[in-house]
């Protein structure tokens, strides 16, 4: 009989529990037990995913030796992942077949074998191409009149672009963050270990983008960051975010723009942040420039990338080594999962810049350096009147912005305020109200539960507060959990700040595990007291101080 029987189990409970068990058959009990009961997909896959890092983790197999009879088809599939020789996996494909002979496992091998080798499918003859409007002339093709659709090949690309927002005249954390990384991959892409640089050996650089009014006073602070160069515009009329003039700056800018130093035909690869302004901005560039986006994404770094596809190669049986791909690792719609997203060239299309957006606190921001150098350079054009042809009249700050990575507290609330939805956030929004520097975060499942919020309230339950592998990551002086159970991922997201406090009335939480302080109780009892504190106190003494009653 197991331990834990899933189904007795509310999915955002699960993840730690299951990431606990070594024993692949006691796993392999619990999915049985989820599969003839609840049957909830994102369970399934949790367990699965668990079961095929165990088995990856045992001992290392042998694909020249190994007895094909002891292993699953899942296991089959792990090792020939790791095999590139054709005659090895050939051998193997003749021993499955003399033995158990499953179709599953023949065509993951098969599979394999034309992933190295090619096939000679379709008499190796290259896929003819038929423009769109050709193949289709009873449909509308409204991209043929865009501007930059193109469907060129052999063009020159280079450098990472990296898209720097600003709030109220400051770099937000995040662009910080994006520029760290892009130096990081640059400096390995130019390396000897890298690509060596560009086709030809010459250095490619970080090219930091700043649209807004004042912007210009921000271009040294990229440089510090890790920018080589800073291409700006300044324009009163651009103090906020508007999507056609910075999207049409932005296109000019890395497309248009005559300058000695860009001699190329676009940016290798394009980075924006995944803000809410960064995602409309990335889809708005990456779409007039007639590419692809992996927005969300919580990784990336540049290696090769062996393909098949046809649609890719340009013939059957084809396998082609694409080199300088950016991969960019994105969490999908369950959070138990990775996807690794490629924009890769066509033999008729060109998909560059290769584009993605990054979550915010994905990446540590690096230490700026005041000493290092890099060239700006002022993007001076007339803007027509049409760009702005919408006016604001009027606005609202918030008192604070849904970018939690900067701040020195966070009160998170998850699940626990169930009971009264409502009450419960308004008792967080008075603990961030009681600090000088504090905002409110939520856990995946105060944010995709059918919670009813009455009044303002609701105001505050939106995706953009989330915490964890699918939101932001934060690592504030004092993040205070209540109402939560410690999912893994929400643990992601929070575990490296400084002072973690958790309140919960389940004395077997998993957030205890990895707690400074646990306060055992309901968070409707708990939070007025530390409320109360904190304006008495002031200070997460007081705080830690209130656990006492």
């Amino acid at each position: 009989m197991v331990e834990i029987d899933p189904t007795e189990h509310e999915i955002a409970e699960l993840g730690p529990k299951v990431n606990g068990i070594d024993d692949v058959e006691e796993l392999r009990e619990m999915l049985e037990l989820e599969t003839g009961g609840e049957d909830r997909a994102p369970v399934k896959t949790l367990i699965n995913s668990r079961i095929e890092k165990l088995e990856a983790d045992g001992e290392e197999i042998d694909p020249e030796t190994v007895d094909l009879a002891e292993l699953s088809i899942a296991d089959v599939a792990n090792m020939v992942r790791d095999v590139d020789d054709g005659d090895v996996l050939r051998d193997l494909l003749e021993r499955e077949k003399a033995g158990e002979d499953r179709s599953g496992a023949i065509t993951q091998i098969e599979n394999r074998i034309e992933s190295v080798e090619g096939t000679d499918e379709g008499d190796g003859e290259a896929v003819e191409y038929v423009p769109p409007e050709e193949k289709h002339p009873d449909l509308d093709h409204p991209t043929a009149d865009k501007q930059y659709v193109e469907g060129v090949s052999g063009e020159t690309y280079r450098d990472m672009w990296v898209y720097c927002e600003t709030q109220q005249g400051e770099l937000i954390e995040v662009s910080k963050e994006m520029l760290g990384r892009a130096r990081e991959m640059m400096d390995e892409y130019n390396s000897e270990d890298g690509y060596g640089g560009d086709e030809e050996g010459n250095p490619e650089d970080v090219v930091a983008v700043l649209i807004g009014d004042g912007v210009g006073e921000l271009a040294e602070e990229a440089i510090a960051y890790g920018a080589d160069r800073v291409v700006y515009h300044d324009d009163p009329r651009l103090e906020r975010f508007r999507h056609k003039p910075y999207t049409e700056l932005y296109v000019h800018m890395c497309r248009d723009f005559e300058a000695a130093w860009r001699d190329y035909h676009e940016p290798r690869y394009n980075v924006f942040p995944a803000t809410n302004n960064g995602r409309d901005l990335s889809a708005l560039v990456q779409g007039e420039l007639d590419s692809g986006l992996a927005s969300d994404c919580s990784d990336l770094y540049i290696d090769d990338a062996m393909i098949s596809n046809p649609a890719k190669t340009g013939k059957p049986g084809d396998s082609v080594e694409f080199e300088r791909v950016l991969h960019m690792p994105r969490p999908d719609f369950s959070g138990f999962e990775y996807s690794t997203i490629l924009c890769i060239d066509k033999p008729h299309r060109d998909f560059h810049p290769q584009g993605a957006s990054v979550i915010p606190g994905a990446f540590e921001a690096p230490e700026p350096d005041p000493e290092r150098e890099g060239e700006i350079v002022e993007h001076d054009i007339d803007l027509p009147d049409e760009w702005f042809q919408v006016e604001i009249v009027d606005h609202d700050t918030l008192d604070s912005g849904v970018d939690l990575t900067g701040r020195e507290v966070i009160v998170a609330l998850g699940r626990g305020i169930g009971t009264d939805p409502t009450r419960g956030i308004e008792l967080g929004v008075e603990l961030v109200d009681a600090f000088d520097d504090a905002d409110l975060g939520l856990s995946r499942g105060v944010i995709t539960a059918s919670y009813a919020f009455d009044g303002h309230v609701a105001d505050y339950i939106t995706e953009e507060r989330q915490i964890g592998e699918s939101g932001q990551a934060v690592e504030p002086d004092v993040y205070i959990a209540a109402g939560i159970s410690g999912a893994v991922q929400h643990k992601v997201g929070m575990d490296e700040s400084e002072v973690i406090i958790a309140i919960n009335d389940d004395p077997d939480a998993d957030i205890r595990d990895f707690s400074d302080y646990y306060i055992e109780g309901d968070l409707f009892e708990v939070l007025p007291k530390l409320t109360a504190a904190v304006e008495q106190g002031g200070s997460i003494e007081a705080v830690t101080g209130a656990s006492d009653d």
